[in-house]
C-alpha cells in the first residue's frame, strides 16, 4: 500500500495540490456524498439492486485519492492502519462482536 501512498504523494506534489489535513478531510465527506448521490440514483433510492457503471467507479476512485491523501498529510502508514484495525475486528469476531463498539 505504500506503492500506492507514494503514487497519490507525487501526483499532489506534480500538480500541486498541497492542502491542510483540514481541508483533505472535507473532501473526503464531499466524495463520499457524491458516491451516496449515485447509490441513490443507480438504485432508485434503494428500489433496485445497484450494478457496476464507471460512474460508481469514477466515485469511488475519487473517495480513495481523498483518503489516500488525508493519510498522507497526516503521514499515517494506511497498511500498517489497516492491519491494527483487522486485529482489533479478529478480536471482536471472536468475542461475536464485529460491529462498532465503545473503546
Amino acid at each position: 500500500m505504500r506503492h500506492v501512498q507514494d503514487k497519490v504523494k507525487n501526483f499532489c506534489e506534480q500538480h500541486n495540490l498541497s492542502t491542510s489535513s483540514e481541508a483533505r478531510f472535507l473532501d473526503i465527506v464531499s466524495e463520499l456524498g457524491e458516491l451516496a448521490k449515485e447509490i441513490l440514483l443507480h438504485s432508485d433510492y434503494g428500489k433496485k439492486t445497484i450494478d457496476h457503471s464507471a460512474r460508481l467507479e469514477e466515485e469511488v476512485g475519487d473517495t480513495i485519492f481523498s483518503l489516500i491523501a488525508l493519510s498522507n498529510s497526516l503521514d499515517i502508514d494506511m497498511e500498517a492502519a489497516l492491519d491494527k484495525v483487522l486485529k482489533k475486528y479478529e478480536l471482536r469476531a471472536h468475542n461475536d462482536s464485529i460491529g462498532s463498539t465503545t473503546k
